[in-house]
This record gives C-alpha cells, structure tokens and sequence, in this order.
C-alpha cells in the first residue's frame, strides 16, 4: 500500500467543538429514537438508500445475475463505507460518524428485506418494467440454502446494526472528550510537506 495514505491515519482527528458535539448527539439521539419507534420498518433515511440500492443491481449485473442480486445490498453498504473511509482518511470526525453511522443504519433496512424472504409481502422496488422481479432475499437465502432461517438472520442483522449506530455514536463522544489541544505533535505523526 501507499505509504503517505497509510501515514494520513497516523494523523490527529479534527476536534469536534462542544456546541457541534451537542447538535449531533441531538441528531442522533433523535434519529435513535425515531428509528425505535418506527413500526414501518422503513425510516426516511431509507428512501436515499434506495436508488443506490437499485443501482447496485444494474451496476454488479454485469458481473452475472447472483452478483447482480447481491449487488443492490452491496452498493446500499459500500456507498457509506467508502465515505465513511474518506472521512476517516480526512481525518473529519463528524464527516465519518455520519457516514459510519448510516452504514450502520442501513442493516436495519437490510434485516427489514431480508425478514420477508419467505412470506414476499413487501411491495417491490425495481428499474425498468417489473416483469419477472424476485425478491433479492428470497434469491440469496434460496441459493445458500438458508431461507427457512431468514428472520434469525434478519434479527442478527438488526442486532449488528443497532450495535453499530451506538457504537459510533458512543467513539463521537468519547473522539469530542479526548480531542484536547496539546503540545507539539511528534516528529513520526506529523504529515510531510
């Protein structure tokens, strides 16, 4: 790998001010609790995921169908990640818990999908006509042969998803407490000119 991308991880973060670290914990506390109250099992934040989502099939369905049907689930999850990745290579704290907060966040769509696998009762989505659509879910968990065990699966999804957003909240604060100023950076964690 790159040396000088390896080298901007070594970098200090940005300092997160008190007056931003209220408003985002704000945010996220309230999107926590719109998102645990929500019985539709879709948040408004779900309706951004989804033209990603229904371009991760055309996008991967070059590679095949089965990729093309992982490849709406798979955009869904790379798009945050790689921003949450650039953040984090920006060393911009609030730009990467956002980001990594919202990867988290899509596992709760995810788990949504794949909790209907058997029973198909959620309406479909898909570019183009809509003849011939399969549930993505009912696809994957079929082809593994795992279908009979989409809701466990669903539910361990969801699980690493809440799991995910609180953590990413919880390094928010604990990134905002221990971004002090402090003396001169040594020599090895400063950024050559």
């Amino acid at each position: 790998m790159d040396l000088e991308f390896l080298e901007a991880f070594k970098e200090e973060w940005k300092p997160v001010s008190k007056a931003a670290l209220i408003a985002w914990l704000v945010f996220y506390g309230l999107f926590l609790l719109h998102a645990l109250t929500n019985k539709s099992g879709f948040l408004i934040i779900d309706y951004v995921f989804l033209p990603i989502h229904e371009g991760g099939h055309l996008l991967f369905g070059y590679l095949g169908s089965m990729i093309g049907t992982w490849g709406g689930t798979l955009l869904q999850l790379l798009v945050p990640l790689a921003l949450a990745v650039h953040f984090a290579y920006q060393r911009h704290t609030s730009g990467a818990v956002f980001c990594a907060f919202f990867f988290f966040e899509n596992f709760l769509n995810i788990s949504v999908y794949m909790a209907d696998a058997r029973r198909q009762e959620l309406q479909l989505v898909t570019v183009g006509s809509g003849e011939g659509v399969m549930h993505d879910w009912f696809l994957i968990f079929s082809s593994l042969g795992v279908l009979e065990r989409d809701t466990t699966i669903a539910g361990i999804v969801r699980f690493l998803g809440w799991l995910g957003m609180l953590a990413v909240v919880a390094w928010l604060g604990h990134r905002a407490r221990s971004s002090k100023p402090s003396g001169p950076r040594p020599p090895w964690l400063r950024r050559p000119a």
